[in-house]
């Protein structure tokens, strides 16, 4: 076992523990993209199922965004493959989501109307666990995309109760850096499912990725400080 893979699966279960995402018993819907962050989830919550003395159900979930690409034929042979239980969604969030009306912000719609499907998916099987691939670097990016533009000092939660408790959004990778995950999905030689968005590349997120990586290669120690700072916020010294 590589070095990727030890601390994914320390950290992911650290994660796990610490924050008590998963209870014996549980149904947890994996939100699987097809991109290399909810590909090693959906390997890492299933490997870690050999290793616990609880057990819990895992449901693959594709949302096939509708951009005419084959990312559900793809995501179905994956999922058969690897003896996975799954569902694809087919859906045309993505084209709408890119409609005329809606220039300014298409990635923010896509992500609010799959994150509506897979509740309703989550609902009809009966899950009350929703799986997302976040890690430590999307967590960091999304507060800056809140400061800068919505005006907002927030970001993304390891934990989040929906709906009255009936469902919960769990991190699993939130404490990992984007580039262990990168480097344990090529010693694992996963597959990279291209959706066939026209935003990929030139988004905000990436503009915030951008300026972050130049901070980050002048003094290493910013991006755990920035980490660390969302668990020591000091509300006095705020407007």
């Amino acid at each position: 076992m590589g070095f990727a893979a030890k601390e994914i699966k320390r950290l992911t279960g650290k994660a796990i523990h610490h924050q008590k995402m998963i209870r014996d018993g549980d149904h947890v819907l994996v939100a699987v993209s097809g991109g290399k962050d909810s590909l090693v989830l959906l390997r890492v919550l299933h490997e870690r199922l050999k290793r616990i003395p609880i057990t819990y159900d895992i449901t693959a979930v594709h949302v096939d965004p509708g951009f005419g690409g084959n990312s559900a034929g793809e995501m179905e042979a994956f999922f058969s493959t690897h003896g996975f239980d799954f569902r694809i969604i087919e859906s045309d969030i993505g084209p709408r989501a890119h409609g005329p009306e809606n220039r300014e912000n298409p990635c923010f719609l896509c992500s609010r109307m799959r994150r509506k499907l897979l509740f309703e998916l989550a609902g009809t099987l009966q899950c009350n666990r929703i799986a997302l691939g976040h890690h430590k670097d999307d967590i960091i990016e999304t507060l800056f995309l809140n400061i800068f533009y919505g005006g907002s000092i927030s970001t993304m939660l390891p934990v989040q109760e929906l709906f009255g408790g009936k469902l919960t959004v769990i991190r699993p990778l939130y404490l990992l850096d984007e580039d262990l995950i990168r480097r344990y999905a090529e010693e694992m030689d996963s597959p990279r499912i291209e959706l066939g968005c026209p935003s990929a590349g030139a988004t905000k997120r990436e503009e915030i990725k951008g300026m972050l990586s130049g901070f980050y290669r002048k003094n290493r120690k910013i991006k755990g400080n920035i980490f660390h700072a969302l668990q020591n916020v000091n509300p006095e010294y705020l407007l």
